[in-house]
């Protein structure tokens, strides 16, 4: 089986509990396991962090796993976090994971067979569904597919994000060829996609989940506010200088789009749900598809 990479960042704001069990769900958990693990410690962190990091440096934490931790002295935000992550990684097949959300133990098994091709083509960039989730022990939530064709993928790209960043698996060449990770916050994963599409990445989606994504309290308040509205415009002013979009399009996107940030947070989740459905997505309530 090919040899693989998981790029992780972990900063100050992450849950101690919450990354143990990430870095669990992505080592001991998995039936097909990573050949090293990226841990990127983006600025200072708390004591608690640092005794997660050496219980992984050590391999008590992952089952043996070569870890290897890049610490960046002060806090430089996910994008600058998975530049440095991806120079680390030995392998040139990248899986990425967050430091709250779970890799179900089938995850690694399932896609590395298919980004290297085996019984078909080769992929550079290649993602899954994703479900809802807010505690281990309680009901899953809501699950979210994506388009699965190339074709598909490239027709959502042009109003929303087509990769449910948490599960994606790349090429680092396919990556660099892109221009890597750039500065944009809350965006930079979106905006790295879209330019692997314009490079010709071969890319698609699974429909299965594969990976638990935690959302909480503050899940669609973090989606708001004028910080996520200027990313939003700055986005869209690239995608229309890029040509990947028109300036139609674009200029519905910051209506649309930054429309949403604007919203109270109370209605931020119904007008996702509309926003996935505009987009062509696919959203799943109590593992019965609705209507989107």
């Amino acid at each position: 089986m090919t040899a693989f990479s998981v790029l992780l960042p972990v900063y100050a704001g992450d849950d101690p509990a919450f990354f143990t069990r990430a870095l669990r769900s992505v080592s001991i958990d998995q039936s097909l396991k990573p050949d090293e693990i990226v841990i990127v410690r983006d600025g200072e962190v708390s004591d608690e962090i640092e005794a997660i990091l050496d219980a992984a440096i050590d391999g008590s934490a992952v089952g043996g796993v070569p870890v290897t931790v890049v610490r960046i002295g002060h806090n430089r935000g996910l994008a600058d976090a998975l530049v440095e992550g991806l120079k680390a990684c030995r392998y040139e097949i990248v899986a990425r994971a967050d430091a709250d959300d779970i890799s179900l133990p089938h995850r690694f098994a399932t896609q590395i067979p298919v980004i290297v091709g085996d019984g078909g083509e080769p992929l550079d960039l290649l993602g899954a569904a994703i479900q809802e989730f807010e505690t281990e022990a309680g009901p899953r939530g809501v699950v979210r597919v994506l388009p699965t064709t190339p074709e598909k993928i490239t027709e959502m790209a042009r109003f929303r994000d087509p990769f449910n960043h948490p599960t994606v698996v790349y090429r680092k060449a396919a990556v660099a060829r892109a221009g890597g990770y750039r500065r944009l916050a809350k965006m930079e994963d979106y905006w790295l996609f879209v330019r692997m599409l314009q490079t010709g990445s071969r890319v698609a989606n699974l429909a299965e989940p594969l990976v638990l994504y935690r959302v909480g309290a503050g899940a669609y308040q973090r989606r708001g506010g004028e910080e996520m509205l200027r990313s939003e415009i700055e986005l869209q002013r690239a995608f229309m200088t890029s040509g990947f979009v028109t300036r139609r399009q674009g200029l519905r996107n910051i209506v649309v789009r930054g429309g949403y940030r604007l919203v109270p947070t109370w209605a931020r989740k119904p007008a996702y749900r509309i926003m996935v459905r505009h987009g062509r997505g696919r959203v799943q309530t109590k593992g019965r598809p609705a209507s989107c």
